[in-house]
């Protein structure tokens, strides 16, 4: 048996964060397009199930389109069965309520635990158990799970694992209460980087992270989870399929010692070079270290040379200007005055005079300021 997880798809998210309208509409219309390209995967490698663990939508708010691109999704594979809980982000009762008719192979889950049976062999099965976290059972949900330890358990829940209970929160998953309770996989969601824990003695909760990277805070690969289970011995063998159409890169680039554009840029296409990024990825780049007051440094310049080679590419400014006062101490011109006068202020900090030490020297070249 083969079975998918998955978990916050996020569709319908705005993506006007870092792209521009045209790139924003065509990002959020990839991001519909990966979840049934998900689906046509499953189809062609003779997957049985698709568990979606939360968040299928961004908001309350999405189109008619992609609703229908979804629901078309789901029903046009009869044969595959998909487990639908509703995450936190809000679409997922609206998305329930707006189909007319839900697919005979659409499973949804409730605020009691539900168990499918999704193989039977000899009186041992494969189940699946799902709930939907509300304040409302936080008090019940461990003591209410109840599964046979000849079976191979799957549960899935949307919620942030903890070490213990918050019985105020209606997103914490309790581990502690979770162990001893035959788990063998426990599939989540709300997390949006891969991860897998041991639960003692003889499981793990997985998150699958998100199916696409929406900003810099979800760099890396995306994907889902694919099982593989024996129907002899209920063996089960994971693996994580990197399936994003674009990835996200954040770039740290140290420019300490550069002292021209074309110097820090060479820094820039040296770390880029680590990291291989595709054309089509988005890389942002953050500049780190200490540098001199007079270097010659634009980020919109840099971040124009990087524009036309990816899809979508920023460089951010996160130096520190290293200033050595002494150069200053016996300077009778201008900026030797002014840095004097900064030095001198004590009611600012050393980031703070070496800011406005930068800020004063390229107005006095008559430069336009970076803020």
């Amino acid at each position: 048996m083969r079975i998918i997880h998955s978990a916050d798809m996020h569709l319908d998210s705005r993506m006007t964060a870092n792209l521009d309208n045209d790139k924003a509409k065509n990002r959020k219309l990839e991001l519909l397009d990966t979840f049934v390209r998900m689906v046509n995967y499953a189809e062609k490698e003779k997957v049985d199930a698709i568990i979606i663990a939360g968040d299928l939508f961004d908001t309350k708010t999405f189109s008619a389109g992609a609703r229908n691109s979804v629901v078309e999704a789901i029903s046009s594979h009869p044969r595959i069965k998909f487990f639908y809980i509703k995450g936190n982000h809000g679409g997922g009762e609206r998305f329930i309520e707006a189909i007319k008719e839900l697919p005979d192979n659409l499973y949804l889950f409730d605020d009691r635990w539900r168990k499918y049976t999704l193989f039977e062999k000899q009186g041992a099965k494969i189940t699946l158990s799902g709930i939907e976290l509300s304040i409302n059972n936080v008090n019940t949900i461990y003591s209410s799970l109840l599964l046979d330890p000849r079976d191979h358990n799957i549960v899935t829940i949307h919620g942030q694992v903890s070490k213990y209970q918050d019985n105020k929160s209606s997103d914490c998953i309790s581990l502690t209460d979770l162990r001893n309770k035959n788990i063998d996989y426990l599939a989540l969601g709300h997390v949006h980087e891969y991860q897998e824990v041991e639960i003692p003695p003889r499981g793990l909760y997985c998150y699958c992270g998100c199916l696409e990277g929406r900003g810099f805070d979800e760099c890396g690969k995306h994907g889902f989870v694919l099982l593989d289970i024996n129907e002899e011995d209920f063996s089960c063998r994971r693996e994580f399929v990197d399936f994003a159409k674009r990835h996200l890169y954040e770039i740290p680039v140290d420019i300490s010692g550069c002292r021209t554009n074309n110097d820090i840029l060479r820094k820039i296409e040296e770390a880029i070079e680590l990291q291989r990024p595709d054309a089509k990825d988005l890389i942002k780049v953050v500049l780190i270290g200490d540098i001199d007051v007079d270097c010659d440094k634009n980020t919109e310049f840099l971040a124009k040379q990087l524009c036309d080679r990816f899809y979508y590419a920023k460089v951010q400014d996160k130096t520190k200007i290293a200033i050595d006062y002494n150069d200053y101490e016996l300077d009778v011109s201008l900026k030797g005055e002014f840095v004097r006068l900064v030095k001198g202020d004590d009611s600012l900090g050393e980031e703070e005079k070496a800011e406005i030490i930068r800020c004063g020297f390229q107005a006095l070249n008559g430069e336009d300021i970076e803020l």
